[in-house]
């Protein structure tokens, strides 16, 4: 089950967990939520075992929330435990 989570809740929590943007490298290098690593979505579907550990869980964004959305789906029923991060970067940089 896709479980999403809202901005204003990771800023509460940021500091504690594992946050994965999946936009390109240079959308990722322009700027990005603190703390969060780049893994474009190609690569991460592909090859998600290179960077996720399945014990542990990680919050996904992109742009809008809605390609995260459907890599978390992919993430989640291949058993990985991933949480969307709802209207994504665009909804970090109005949240800021």
């Amino acid at each position: 089950m896709l479980s999403s989570i809202t901005v204003d809740k990771l800023k509460e929590i940021i500091n504690d967990i594992n946050i994965i943007d999946i936009r390109s490298i240079e959308n990722y290098n322009n700027n990005h939520i603190p703390h969060a690593i780049n893994v474009p979505y190609e690569k991460l579907i592909v090859y998600p075992y290179k960077y996720l550990d399945i014990n542990k869980i990680y919050y996904i964004y992109c742009q809008k929330g809605e390609k995260s959305i459907k890599v978390c789906q992919i993430l989640i029923r291949q058993g990985y435990r991933v949480i969307n991060i709802k209207g994504g970067y665009e909804e970090w940089i109005l949240n800021a």
